[in-house]
């Protein structure tokens, strides 16, 4: 391999091959930022529709396009309580705000501050200890102790520095909340621009209006660990991150590779993500751009190596834009450090050869398959199938964060105060659309068509009550949210016609879902079960070649259809059953699944029930059958249902308008191994038990 011509440039080629073929191209960084953002943006509209002054960030590898399948990084997410006010000086102090001033003094570790407490009518400060999480210090300071961010925790969170961490939930990655307090100081001016102007001029002003968060945890060891709060410049770093070129993000994944590779496994939490992180924008800074290219990959990832080396000989990594703050203080022992020196240099000095004992995304054994001809793979096969991952990751979360606004409408007494709610929430989006950017704007665009067709039948459910018909008015803030996706909002529709007994137009509005419903593209979406499911090859590929969100929710993606029990109206009477699944011993067993109170199936068995109770309507025989069919196929065959108990109760109903009362009780016994509690079946069973006996 060393006697290859040009040896460093061509290895830097082959390694940049490798990184094109395992996902980590412009294409997908791009794609899995985009997305990212989508939901960060998804998240913090859903909350502000609560009345939560907060904002939230997906920060860290996942958003910056900085990790690979293998890597599995999780999902830091950062809450920003909006309320709260920290000032870093006397001068920036408002009137009717909660305001914290942020003191770094003698006492206080670098990187890190003190929360001073201020009155919110006159610039001063608070005299009293106003409850358990204020500490008076020896100088009547009345300071906010880090351990009030225990008051937000929730069920099941792990408690990690200053995050909590939901682990082990099958189906969904682990996620790591923190909480934490805006202030509009960014320490960026204190950076120095460093070879060819970078970070630039625009850069630097970005990051200082971003500003930066203090979050609740201080430096282990010192005298107030309580009371300190470290100071967080992710936006900062991620606007940094977001200006790396292809090869930059190579270089930085390379070197977790390398650390999960040589260093973790013997010497777990010596040398960070973040470190290397903080080594690359320094190596950045110190050279010229020309430099970070794909044929000089191999070069810039030996001299990253190298400045991490020298950072742990001397036992100095300042954080880059805090440098007063050392990130490897106190990180090394006299017995561990010389070993760790050791590996890196191996690394180093192998010239290369080192990176073929890579396993992660099989990097070593691609590279060297690139040198001995032995082995091929399609260059687009594994980002083809991560832009699926990404698509089907925001499709959950839209599912997740328009159910959580669908179930605080339940404790509303009266229709008229969940259409209120409902209405209050789609002129709240409409006000922000307004005033967002292209991103915000998706997302309220998105929230709005799902609370649209919910808001639309809950207006038609009280038509039918009050008149047995629809209103002009309900149809037309159903037509808002038809496409939504490709059959949610229209089966919605078709149910609210099929209940007011307009056969004829229900069956148009199906066959226009059938005909749109690519049995081999389009996805299954649902979030209230956590399982894994395998997409959809021909899913993947149109998410890979289309960048516009909403178009691809359009044609490729299936919510769930969802009826609050103040449409029970619009929903038919096999359906309604779902609403009252639960028997008083069940509703132990619950868990967080509220969205058991609601009637929920999916997409494609409720087309094909429809289908069935309308062809049995218009005395289409043939038809009827072929939707029967359809529906059993489908229970059988789809992978990728989450709520098939509720899609074998349908069935099952349908096999009894059919005289076939053997399948029924089978339907619901299959619906019953399914899910044993929660289900509607055990119903069905009574009821068809009792029908059978008394004739």
């Amino acid at each position: 391999m060393s006697q290859i011509p040009d040896y460093r440039q061509n290895v830097s080629l082959k390694l940049s091959q490798v990184f094109d073929e395992i996902g980590v191209n412009e294409k997908i960084v791009l794609k899995r930022r985009r997305l990212r953002l989508l939901d960060e943006s998804l998240f913090t509209k859903t909350l502000q529709l609560h009345d939560k002054n907060v904002s939230v960030y997906f920060l860290g590898s996942r958003t910056e396009g900085t990790t690979t399948p293998d890597l599995d990084a999780d999902m830091d997410c950062l809450h920003c309580e909006q309320d709260i006010n920290v000032i870093p000086d006397w001068v920036e102090w408002e009137p009717g705000v909660t305001t914290l001033l942020m003191i770094q003094d003698e006492t206080v570790s670098p990187g890190y501050c003190l929360l001073q407490r201020l009155r919110a009518d006159t610039p001063l400060p608070v005299n009293d200890v106003l409850n358990e999480y204020f500490y008076r210090d020896r100088r009547g300071r009345i300071l906010l102790k880090n351990t009030v961010i225990n008051v937000s925790s929730f069920d099941g969170a792990v408690r990690h520095g200053p995050a909590q961490s939901t682990q082990g939930i099958q189906g969904r990655r682990d996620i790591d909340f923190v909480t934490a307090f805006p202030c509009k100081l960014c320490p960026v001016n204190n950076i120095q621009q460093g070879l060819d102007g970078w970070p630039s001029t625009d850069m630097k002003r970005y990051c200082s209006r971003a500003g930066c968060f203090v979050v609740g945890v201080g430096k282990k060891g010192s005298e107030p660990e309580e009371l300190e709060w470290r100071i967080s410049t992710s936006l900062a770093e991620r606007c940094l991150m977001f200006n790396l070129n292809i090869t930059q993000i190579r270089c930085y994944i390379l070197m977790k590779m390398i650390l999960k590779t040589f260093i973790s496994p013997l010497f777990q939490d010596s040398i960070s993500s973040f470190m290397c992180k903080t080594v690359l924008l320094r190596c950045i800074a110190n050279t010229y751009a020309h430099e970070w290219r794909e044929n000089n990959l191999l070069t810039c990832l030996t001299f990253c190596l190298s400045t991490l080396h020298s950072c742990v000989v001397n036992e100095l990594c300042p954080h880059f834009f805090i440098p007063e703050n050392n990130l490897m203080a106190g990180h090394f022992s006299p017995d561990t450090k010389p070993l760790i020196l050791e590996a890196l240099q191996y690394v180093v000095n192998s010239n290369g050869r080192a990176l073929l004992e890579i396993h992660y995304d099989g990097l070593g054994f691609r590279l060297e398959s690139k040198f001995n001809v032995i082995f091929g793979i399609s260059t687009q096969a594994i980002s083809i199938r991560m832009s699926g991952y990404f698509l089907k990751e925001t499709d959950v979360n839209i599912e997740i964060f328009t159910t959580m606004l669908l179930l605080r409408t339940q404790n509303r007494k009266h229709i008229l105060q969940v259409l209120q709610m409902l209405l209050t929430y789609i002129f709240k989006l409409h006000r922000k659309y307004l005033s967002s950017q292209r991103q915000d704007k998706i997302a309220c665009t998105l929230i709005a068509q799902q609370l649209c067709k919910t808001l639309g039948s809950v207006l038609a459910c009280s038509n039918i009550y009050l008149h047995g018909n629809v209103s002009i008015e309900a149809l037309a803030w159903m037509s808002f949210g038809l496409n939504s996706d490709v059959s949610s909002g229209k089966l919605k529709l078709a149910s609210v016609l099929y209940c007011v007994e307009d056969t004829i137009n229900t069956e148009m509005i199906l066959k226009d879902i059938e005909e749109c419903y690519d049995l081999s593209v389009v996805e299954p979406v649902c979030s209230c079960l956590k399982f894994l499911a395998k997409r959809r090859g021909a899913f993947n590929r149109l998410s890979f070649h289309l960048n516009d969100e909403l178009t691809l929710l359009k044609h490729i993606s299936a919510f769930c259809v969802k009826f609050l029990p103040c449409e029970i109206n619009c929903c038919p009477n096999e359906l309604q059953y779902e609403i009252f699944r639960s028997t008083q011993e069940d509703l132990a067993y619950r868990g967080e699944d509220d969205w058991m109170d609601l009637a929920v199936v999916d997409s494609l068995p409720y087309l094909y029930f429809l289908q069935y109770k309308t062809y049995n309507s218009l005395r289409r025989h043939e038809d009827k059958q072929r939707a029967l069919s359809n529906l059993a196929k489908t229970i059988d065959e789809e992978p990728n249902l989450g709520h098939r108990e509720t899609a074998l109760n349908l069935l099952g109903q349908c096999m009894e308008q059919e005289e076939r009362h053997n399948d029924a009780l089978r339907c619901y016994v299959r619906s019953l191994q399914v899910r044993r509690r929660n289900n509607a079946a055990k119903i069905h069973i009574c009821r068809l038990l009792s029908t059978l006996i008394n004739h």
